[in-house]
């Protein structure tokens, strides 16, 4: 792992700046990654790995305070010296195991550092963790590991409150990166999540992509193909900005539930983004019907638990496949508590699955509380 002093990163910033448009003035610092006035990287039209760019290109909706990107004008890591070669799957573990904002100088093309374990962070570290790849870099799990994991529960990652489910830190952002071909299938104690797995403190990704990732295929109680979350501090929600899961045929996200995304008693709120081609194909619902291994639910999307609440503006989610429920999403909340928020988005044209009380693609109970404003819903078999 390569560390550079502050005043060496602007000396270096004009040399880099056709490929991180930030500056090194009034940013924050290492330990307050607020989010920054609103810049996105946008991935080039065409991409080395044949995968579309991130986020919805017709999603206009707003980015409230929080959920944008974080000021990395001040890194506490560099990965890299300029080259490829000095850019290793190791120094980003290492990297992350002490948290702060990790940004990666590998030259002006895109790399993929491919790793044989998961980056972990602890809980004890600096509890702010920004991962910023730039546009340029992509993490893989090489179709063998789970890529990133936070679990504020897991006492191997050193608890630091007697409340781990509730607690305000860690705070991870990822951004301005690619997470592909992540494994968590052989996963058994904290299982889902292909790529990124979460407990606890707060998590937002903006500006991914989510490839290829893939959690075991059957159970009524494991899903995320890319991402799978428990619990956020105070019931805050998780942020999904100008994300792309899957995108095209061929790069989607396949899980037994929750193609894409899962979770348990946690609220979401999705701007901008794309979800296409995920896949939930675990058979016998949830709870598993007699002599079934369970799943098959939330093409992609699938939530479940108590109060809490999906909020999805701008965001487009198409051709995605279940076997048993909800093709674009499943939102069940066991004391039918919870409401679902649907602004200027576009849900067509999702597969498969069963009980649909009152949108077609979406699978909740018939009391649920739903607003849908300035959307398409249709098509959705």
């Amino acid at each position: 792992m390569i560390r550079k002093t502050k005043w060496l990163w602007c000396a270096i910033g004009a040399a880099l700046l056709l490929i991180l448009p930030w500056g090194c003035g009034s940013g924050g610092s290492g330990g307050d990654p607020e989010p920054s006035s609103g810049q996105t990287i946008y991935f080039p039209p065409v991409n080395p790995d044949g995968g579309p760019p991130a986020g919805n290109p017709d999603g206009t909706a707003p980015i409230p305070a929080g959920a944008g990107l974080a000021d990395v004008s001040f890194p506490d890591h560099i990965i890299g010296t300029g080259t490829p070669e000095s850019c290793t799957a190791d120094a980003f573990i290492d990297a992350v195991a002490q948290g702060g904002i990790i940004i990666f100088d590998c030259g002006p093309d895109p790399i993929t550092l491919t790793l044989d374990e998961p980056a972990k962070i602890f809980n004890d570290a600096d509890p702010d963790i920004v991962i910023d790849g730039g546009g340029l870099v992509s993490l893989s799990g090489g179709g063998h590991t789970r890529i990133l994991y936070m679990n504020t529960c897991d006492y191997d990652q050193n608890w630091t409150t007697s409340h781990c489910q509730d607690q305000d830190h860690p705070r991870l952002t990822v951004q301005n990166l690619t997470f592909a071909n992540g494994n968590a299938a052989a996963e058994t104690e904290y299982d889902g999540g292909g790529a990124i797995w979460v407990r606890g403190g707060r998590f937002r990704a903006v500006n991914c992509r989510f490839f290829n990732n893939v959690c075991a295929d059957t159970g009524p109680d494991v899903g995320g193909g890319a991402i799978r979350v428990f619990d956020q501090y105070q019931d805050q929600p998780v942020y999904i900005v100008h994300c792309t899961f899957g995108g095209i045929d061929g790069f989607g996200n396949v899980g037994s539930n929750g193609g894409a995304i899962s979770s348990i008693g946690v609220s979401w709120t999705i701007i901008n983004s794309l979800f296409s081609y995920n896949r939930a194909i675990g058979y016998g619902a949830n709870p598993a019907d007699p002599g079934t291994p369970g799943g098959g639910s939330g093409g992609a999307i699938y939530n479940d638990g108590n109060t809490m609440t999906l909020s999805v503006a701008g965001t487009r989610i198409e051709y995605n496949e279940v076997n048993e429920h909800g093709s674009a999403i499943f939102f069940v909340t066991n004391d039918h508590s919870g409401n679902i928020v649907i602004d200027d988005s576009v849900i067509t044209d999702n597969i498969g699955g069963s009980w649909y009380p009152v949108y077609d693609g979406i699978s909740m109970h018939a009391d649920t509380d739903i607003s849908v404003t300035g959307s398409l819903i249709e098509n959705n078999s």
